[in-house]
C-alpha cells in the first residue's frame, strides 16, 4: 500500500523490476515481451492469492495420513480485451482452477473514453472473487467502465490487477470504486496529452501481439 494512494498496492520485487525493464525497452520483440508479462503476472497472482480462503481435508501420504488444504474461494479472472489476455496465462498457471470471463472495451482515441464491444463472464460471478486484469491503468476510463459492467451483472468481491499504473488512473478508480483494491507492478509518473503513461511501455496490446 502506498501512502499517496491507500488502496493501491505496489508489489516491490526484484524480479518485477528486472522484467519491467524488459517491457519498457522499445527494442524488446513480442515473444520476449509476452514472456515478461507472464512472469510478472505469476508474481501478482501469488500476491493476490494470499487472501484466498482454504479448508482442511485428510489425505494419505506414502507413509501416513495427514492434513491437506484446498482453495474454497471461487476465482474469476476477467481480462479487458485485448491487452489483458497477455496476463491470463500467468494467473492461470498459479490459480489453476480459476474461471475466465472477458470484457471488450475499445478506447476512442478522440474522447479517450471506452466503448464496449464484447462481454461474457461465468455464471458464478456474484459469489466469486473477481480479478479484473489489464496491463495499463492509464486514464482509468476502461477499468472504471469494466468494473461498472461487472457490478451491474452481480459481482461484489472485486479487485483490479495491472502492470503499470498512472496516478490519474488510480485517482479515477478510487473516485468511482473506492472499495476496489488495486494491485500493480509499477507506479509511473503521469499521462501525456494522448492519455499514454509516462515513462510507460507503449501500447501493451500492440506490443504483446506484434501489431505495431
Amino acid at each position: 500500500m502506498t501512502t499517496q494512494f491507500p488502496n493501491f498496492f505496489l508489489i516491490d520485487h526484484p524480479l518485477i523490476k528486472r522484467d519491467m525493464t524488459v517491457l519498457r525497452d522499445y527494442s524488446t520483440p513480442p515473444e520476449i515481451f509476452r514472456e515478461a508479462v507472464k512472469r510478472i503476472s505469476h508474481i501478482l497472482a501469488v500476491e493476490i492469492s494470499k487472501d484466498l480462503n482454504t479448508a482442511e481435508f485428510e489425505i494419505e501420504t506414502p507413509l501416513e495420513k495427514t492434513i491437506g488444504f484446498k482453495i474454497i474461494d471461487e476465482v474469476v479472472l476477467v481480462p479487458v480485451l485485448r491487452a489483458g489476455l497477455g496476463m491470463v496465462t500467468g494467473f492461470l498457471e498459479i490459480i489453476t482452477d480459476a474461471k475466465v470471463g472477458h470484457i471488450g472495451l475499445q478506447r476512442d482515441e478522440t474522447t479517450l473514453k471506452p466503448v464496449e464491444y464484447y462481454y461474457k463472464t461465468p455464471k458464478n460471478i456474484n459469489t466469486a472473487k473477481v480479478i479484473l486484469v489489464d496491463p495499463m491503468l492509464a486514464t482509468g476510463g476502461s477499468a472504471t467502465e469494466a468494473l461498472n459492467y461487472l457490478k451491474k451483472r452481480g459481482a461484489k468481491n472485486l479487485m483490479f490487477a495491472c502492470l503499470v499504473a498512472a496516478p490519474e488512473g488510480i485517482k479515477k478508480l478510487n473516485a468511482h470504486h473506492p472499495e476496489v483494491k488495486i494491485i500493480g507492478a509499477a507506479l509511473d509518473r503521469e499521462l501525456n496529452n494522448k492519455g499514454y503513461i509516462l515513462p510507460g511501455l507503449g501500447d501493451a496490446g500492440d506490443r504483446t501481439f506484434g501489431t505495431l
